[in-house]
């Protein structure tokens, strides 16, 4: 199968901007014959969405339930191509950092990020919380796994249970000197402790996430967009 991974600009709290750019790479994975295509974690809201005060957050948050999420499942069926998000969840009086495989019109995973790096956990109350949960599921004939950003590096010993493919939205502000001057190999490295095959994709946010998409294998780059680039790796699993 073929799975694109779309470095796109994200505009945080700008949600009907990050869903046209969502409608825009799904398009084009589609025309380049991708059967999944992933954006990044939170790409939905934007990574620096929250204020860390729930009366404010809980109306950021989305449900799985929602108009915003229906719309893209819907989008998902029009297309004829699954699609890969990050997301703050809202469920219940919870929020999460999540991410969400759509297709069919409906959700094909869920998976909510086990590590506490995506808030400023020294300002939030137990409205902010991780997931618990770190499962395979099969997609296409193959075991996949979800990991998102910081997941990988504070708890690499849950997400090497025996799957094909590991799925990498993350949000990381490195320059591209940054990355070329030593972040690459550690990422690679990092991917190389969980799964043989790591599809890592990042956002392109002004002045603070750098976009880029990585297929990791065995230890090694196999395919890779830049970081500092906006636009689709196509790679086939």
């Amino acid at each position: 199968m073929k799975i694109a991974l779309a470095s796109a600009k994200q505009i945080d709290k700008r949600v009907s901007y990050n869903l046209q750019q969502i409608e825009q790479y799904a398009k084009e994975a589609k025309e380049a014959g991708a059967g999944l295509v992933c954006f990044g974690e939170t790409f939905l809201q934007g990574f620096n969405c929250l204020e860390w005060e729930f009366k404010m957050d809980k109306d950021m948050a989305v449900s799985t339930d929602s108009e915003v999420f229906r719309s893209i499942c819907t989008l998902s069926v029009s297309l004829e191509i699954d699609i890969l998000f990050g997301f703050v969840e809202s469920a219940g009086d919870v929020i999460y950092s999540s991410a969400a495989l759509v297709g069919e019109g409906r959700i094909r995973h869920l998976y909510r990020r086990v590590s506490k790096g995506w808030k400023e956990y020294w300002r939030t109350d137990s409205h902010y919380r991780e997931g618990d949960c770190v499962r395979t599921f099969s997609y296409d004939g193959q075991e996949f796994l979800i990991g998102l950003c910081g997941d990988l590096w504070d708890y690499p010993e849950r997400f090497r249970l025996g799957e094909d493919v590991l799925l990498w939205p993350v949000y990381i502000s490195y320059s591209p000197e940054e990355w070329e001057g030593g972040v690459r190999q550690e990422y690679t490295e990092q991917a190389a402790k969980c799964c043989g095959k790591v599809l890592m994709v990042n956002c392109m946010a002004e002045g603070d996430a750098y976009g880029g998409a990585f297929f990791f294998q065995d230890g090694s780059v196999r395919a890779e967009l830049p970081v500092g680039s906006t636009g689709l790796l196509v790679v086939e699993i």
